[in-house]
């Protein structure tokens, strides 16, 4: 299987996408108003302490306190696993009123972004991530993962780990060590080890709340954690940040260096590899399969819904064959979706119904193989009575439907439109394809109001930037007829509308 990664990073939106064979299978946007939090380690303080909830929350200086619960309160070396996850079964969990004091301060980590009404998930056991090791100070324990199955491999790599830990901290030996030998062990144990000592100098010097510890961006964070051996290639449009990551590579993973590249194309580069296009979709309730059939994808309150349709799918044979080959299609673009969209919680797959038992076997093993490419953690049960398959997959942070848009004003909220900062960041992207393709100078933007005002109100850096860059006069004027998902470029040369113009142009290029 290709692996490849593509990143297009600009001064307001970073956006990766991974794909395999050619099709995206994770979309990860960070955008400069709203970076991400998780990793991130605060001195912060107990706001208030809830004891028929066995948790806290604790003020770590954001809009929301975060959540703490008492099985989060320490180490627990007997169950670990790579990504730092503990179990709390069979554990003895202290009661949180007897720990912690209204006032108090505590050193957290977030470990779930804030989503929705909730505040950021929070942990008093720090899990610091390197390339090869996870650390957790307040353990003893070494831990392998267990996707490394060779037994001689798992006793070499704690043997390596034994010899160079200083005694403190809990450890778990990542799937990326695999094979790595004593030097890229050692480098990480120092790397982490200094590290800890960084954050409990900083932690000293700081009064509550206050952050201590920033995780690194989600470009290197990526880098870490993702870019492997088995990956063929990694393609970045920005230089700097191209730079910057071969900077990182070098010292903690030169092997990868001659992987990553640096765009140089005239189109766009999610333009290049048909990425934008795809993002579009996931928009879209209706996922339109091969040969016909169809998923219908329904987030709610309490779950994520999956419906699987034959839709034009009429199949060769007969019915139960036909049926089969929908399911077993679905199986596999339902795993890619859950991916792609980062849905999260608890989800119910409604495959059509089947009459043979070894058939619907064969689907859900389908599900489970597919499934196994998913980094998030998930857990699926077996058919139930009524046919349905349900899983839980982990919620790290919001779904990329969430991010990228807003409650629709039109529909009182019952539906969703992009977005102000997507709708702006779309129009900024637009205007740079179209400069570079017909060399226009003059451009006007209109737009519906809310978007005009946003534009010239909270973004006229944005686009006085993009002025200077293509040497545009570029102004933007409100049009109330317009969606507010709607607007034109206008050539103020022709009067001519060049998107329609440029969508004509890129069409007959693909051809």
């Amino acid at each position: 299987m290709k692996k490849e990664i593509i990143i297009n990073s600009s001064p307001h939106e970073v956006r990766i996408a991974m794909l395999e064979d050619g099709e995206v299978v994770e979309l990860l946007l960070e955008n400069a108003d709203s970076k991400r939090i998780v990793g991130n380690v605060y001195l912060g303080k107990v706001s208030s302490v809830k004891p028929g909830l066995q948790a806290a929350f604790v003020d770590i200086g954001l809009e929301r306190a975060g959540f703490l619960h008492a099985s989060d309160l320490d180490h627990d070396d007997s169950q670990t696993n790579e990504g730092g996850g503990r179990g709390r079964r069979n554990r003895h969990v202290p009661n949180i009123q007897d720990v912690l004091k209204v006032g108090d301060p505590i050193l957290v980590q977030v470990t779930k972004e804030p989503i929705s009404t909730k505040g950021p998930r929070l942990t008093a056991d720090i899990s610091l991530p390197g390339r090869y090791l996870v650390m957790m100070p307040k353990g003893r324990h070494i831990g392998v993962s267990r996707k490394i199955e060779d037994r001689r491999e798992r006793v070499r790599l704690k043997e390596l780990l034994q010899k160079h830990r200083s005694g403190e901290g809990a450890f778990i030996i990542r799937t990326a060590a695999e094979h790595v030998d004593e030097s890229g062990i050692k480098q990480d144990v120092e790397y982490l080890g200094g590290l800890v000592h960084k954050i409990m100098m900083a932690r000293d010097e700081v009064e509550a709340p206050a952050l201590v510890h920033e995780d690194v961006g989600m470009v290197v964070g990526l880098i870490r954690d993702i870019f492997k051996e088995d990956t063929d290639r990694l393609v970045i449009d920005d230089k700097d940040d191209f730079e910057r990551l071969i900077t990182y590579v070098k010292t903690f993973a030169p092997e990868l260096k001659g992987r990553i590249q640096l765009y140089k194309g005239d189109l766009p580069i999610f333009d290049q590899f048909n990425i934008e296009q795809e993002i579009r979709k996931t928009l879209d309730k209706r996922v339109w399969m091969k040969k016909g059939g169809y998923l219908i994808i329904e987030p709610t309150e309490a779950l994520v819904s999956i419906d699987v349709n034959t839709g034009r799918f009429t199949g060769k044979r007969n019915q139960e064959e036909t049926i089969l080959q929908t399911n077993l299609l679905a199986a596999r673009e339902v795993a890619r979706q859950l991916r792609l969209r980062d849905v999260g919680g608890i989800i119910v797959i409604d495959f059509i119904d089947m009459e043979n038992e070894g058939n619907k076997k064969r689907v859900f093993n389908e599900l489970k193989q597919h499934l196994k490419r998913d980094r998030a953690r998930h857990k699926v049960f077996q058919v139930s009575g009524l046919g349905l398959v349900e899983m839980s997959r982990q919620r790290v942070r919001p779904s990329l439907l969430s991010q990228v848009s807003d409650p629709c004003p039109y529909c009182r909220e019952t539906g969703k439109v992009l977005s102000l900062e997507t709708m702006s960041n779309r129009i900024e992207r637009l205007v740079h394809r179209i400069a570079i393709v017909f060399r226009e100078k003059r451009l006007q933007i209109q737009a519906n109001p809310i978007l005009a005002l946003y534009m010239l109100e909270q973004r006229p850096e944005q686009f006085r930037e993009l002025s200077r860059n293509f040497d545009l006069e570029l102004n933007v004027m409100d049009d109330a007829t317009l969606h507010v998902e709607e607007f034109r470029i206008i050539s103020l040369a022709s009067g001519k509308d060049l998107i329609a113009e440029f969508e004509k142009k890129t069409r007959r290029g693909r051809r």
